[in-house]
């Protein structure tokens, strides 16, 4: 009989700051004492991500899946409140699974995730390429992938599957005891040390009956490159879908770049040295943000090649998001993902000295954005702005007021990789 697996993601983003962890359960662990932290050589010098032609491939798909995965939640969302996801953490916690499995069950998880026909190694050196190299893309900014897996100690997992998670994911390995409370306290423990308290919990109780839990925790902290000041904000008017809400409006006038098309005007807004930032895509007036996101699950991220720099008046709101989605699976197998759930047919052979199947999937999330940013990096974004000395006239700023539902995109320019997408609605 199949073991049962659950997976569980979470992260969270505060002040521009972003946390995602995912579990999954029913996989053996093998027993470690001491958890293994992967500290990161934070290099002096910031160095881009550097990819092959085939990791290039697979992060261009990897998006893919990551617009389609937010056209299939918005879809199935009939609540209209705001929501954040990092389907990155997903593509992590599944990339373990796929570490383990065989046939068809791993071809479903690597064509759905975004990795075509790749070996298991070319996908593992990938995901250990990110972990290794986000880090270092900005010395100012904060980012961590961190792996754990807790086994039931009634089982035992593969010498192979260790030794692969250790060194491609750096992931932590505990043998527990699925029946203490204790151990309990240890998996929300991890998820809220990794998170930096953004994700205090995951669990609310252990399946005594589960064979392990596998989880990823991404954590995300940057300042803004160009600095909102706090006496700029004031109380304005936010169009919901209920109708008109009260609430603070950040605003400032600076250089970002800048495209409009028929659906949506879009603003990039950049922290730290210009290699991360959040993309705002605002929709044009008759459009929706479903409009957006559909627009995005079909045409991808080519729109910011049209990007350019523009004077910007610009107006977004303070917000706060907490999302928490109970079972994944279900927009999973919709999107290609069938055998892994499938107690009678998932083929996860490698990970334990049982066959094992995932029996839920939970993802935690948390944003929250203010003015906070960096104040060397703001004078010198409004000395570059106000420095004008042409004597052509002035052209007059781009109004970008996102004062009604946007959607918004978390990425790092040189990997192109999307880590975080989400919208706001004001509910």
């Amino acid at each position: 009989m199949k073991q049962a697996l659950v997976i569980l993601t979470l992260f969270g983003i505060i002040g521009m700051q972003m946390v995602s962890c995912t579990t999954t359960v029913n996989t053996p662990v093998v027993s470690a004492e001491e958890e293994l932290i992967q500290e990161e050589d934070f290099a002096s010098t910031p160095v881009d991500v550097t990819l092959t032609d085939q990791q290039k491939n697979f992060v261009a798909d990897n998006n893919a899946f990551t617009l389609k995965f937010l056209k299939m939640v918005n879809d199935a969302d009939k609540s209209g409140t705001s929501f954040v996801y990092s389907p990155l953490s997903i593509t992590y916690v599944l990339g373990m699974v796929n570490d383990a499995s065989e046939g068809t069950t791993r071809t479903e998880l690597q064509h759905t995730l975004g990795f075509g026909d790749g070996e298991i190694k070319e996908v593992n050196d990938f995901c250990k390429s990110l972990i290794d190299g986000l880090p270092k893309v900005d010395t100012r900014v904060q980012i961590h992938i961190a792996n754990a897996i807790y086994v039931n100690k009634n089982y035992t997992l593969k010498k192979q599957f260790q030794q692969d998670m250790k060194g491609y994911y750096g992931a932590h390995a505990e043998s527990l005891d699925f029946s203490s409370p204790k151990t309990l306290d240890r998996i929300n423990g991890w998820c809220n040390s990794k998170t930096n308290g953004l994700i205090p919990r995951i669990l609310n109780k252990v399946n005594p009956e589960a064979e392990s839990y596998l989880l990823n925790a991404i954590y995300f902290k940057a300042a803004w490159a160009n600095p909102f000041e706090e006496c700029y904000t004031e109380t304005g008017t936010f169009t919901t879908g209920n109708g008109p809400e009260k609430m603070p409006l950040m605003q400032q006038w600076e250089e970002y770049r800048y495209m409009k098309n028929k659906v949506f005007a879009a603003v990039d807004l950049p922290y730290g040295n210009k290699k991360w930032s959040m993309t705002v895509l605002l929709p044009k007036k008759g459009k929706s943000v479903s409009d957006v996101i559909d627009y995005l699950a079909k045409e991808g991220t080519s729109f910011l090649s049209h990007m350019t720099h523009r004077n910007i008046d610009l107006k977004m709101p303070r917000f706060e998001t907490e999302s928490t989605t109970e079972d994944l699976i279900g927009t999973l197998e919709k999107m290609g993902i069938i055998r892994a759930f499938d107690g009678s047919q998932a083929e996860i052979r490698n990970m334990c000295n049982r066959d094992v199947f995932i029996s839920n999937m939970l993802q935690k999330a948390h944003i929250k954005v203010n003015e906070n940013g960096s104040e060397a990096a703001a004078v010198t974004e409004v000395e570059v702005f106000c420095l004008s000395t042409s004597d052509e006239e002035p052209v007059p700023p781009i109004i970008f007021h996102a004062d009604h539902p946007f959607v918004y995109l978390i990425r790092e320019a040189s990997s192109d990789v999307i880590l975080f997408v989400g919208k706001f609605t004001g509910m």
